[in-house]
């Protein structure tokens, strides 16, 4: 027999069962702490992504012919005119709820606000092209042109397709950024709650 197990035999069994124990409780905390360290974010860090405020996930470049006449009894007007504009949708964060972020599990659940039209004044009015015109108009009729334009670009645009292609990149934008600041595994959700309270606001 070897001097290593001589050594062995003279340690009581208690003992080697102490030391079995306390190597079991070593890994199970060591698990534990690999797994969990990393699942506390910090209030400095829920402002800083706050702070983001709008965060555009998809911009949609768009132009539109608009006309309308007036009839007259010698004639009728026309006026013809081309806009542009770029509707850009994407998220507001001050708009997330208080608890937005919460721990399912081992997974960091963001919350995100419904993807909505960031900004409503999307014609880009520097680049308007009166296309045709006859006879005489106020600034209150070339309004009520830009307003129809307006509609027309909304209704083009913001359609199921590009509103889900919008969710799409932002579960990928924002996923990559929860990942940057240490948490592996996440889940990137709407709040579809206050997107139906929107639309029948």
């Amino acid at each position: 027999m070897s001097k290593f197990s001589k050594l062995v035999s003279l340690i009581p069994f208690r003992v080697w069962l102490y030391a079995v124990l306390a190597f079991v409780v070593f890994i199970v905390i060591m698990v534990f702490i690999s797994r969990y360290d990393k699942i506390d974010l910090t209030p400095n860090q829920i402002q800083q992504i706050e702070a983001i405020g709008e965060w555009e996930f998809l911009a949609i470049e768009n132009e539109e012919l608009v006309d309308t006449v007036k009839y007259g009894f010698f004639g009728d007007d026309k006026l013809v005119r081309i806009y542009y504009g770029t509707l850009r949708l994407g998220v507001n964060m001050h708009e997330a709820g208080p608890r937005w972020l919460s721990m399912q599990g081992d997974t960091l659940c963001a919350t995100l606000p419904p993807v909505k039209l960031l900004d409503a004044n999307f014609i880009d009015e520097a680049r308007t092209q009166s296309f045709f015109s006859s006879g005489s108009w106020s600034d209150a009729d070339r309004e009520l042109l830009y307003q129809k334009a307006n509609v027309m670009m909304r209704k083009r645009c913001l359609t199921p397709a590009n509103i889900a292609l919008a969710e799409n990149n932002a579960r990928l934008q924002f996923g990559s950024l929860l990942r940057s600041m240490g948490f592996d595994k996440t889940k990137v959700v709407f709040d579809n709650a206050k997107s139906v309270a929107q639309k029948e606001g």
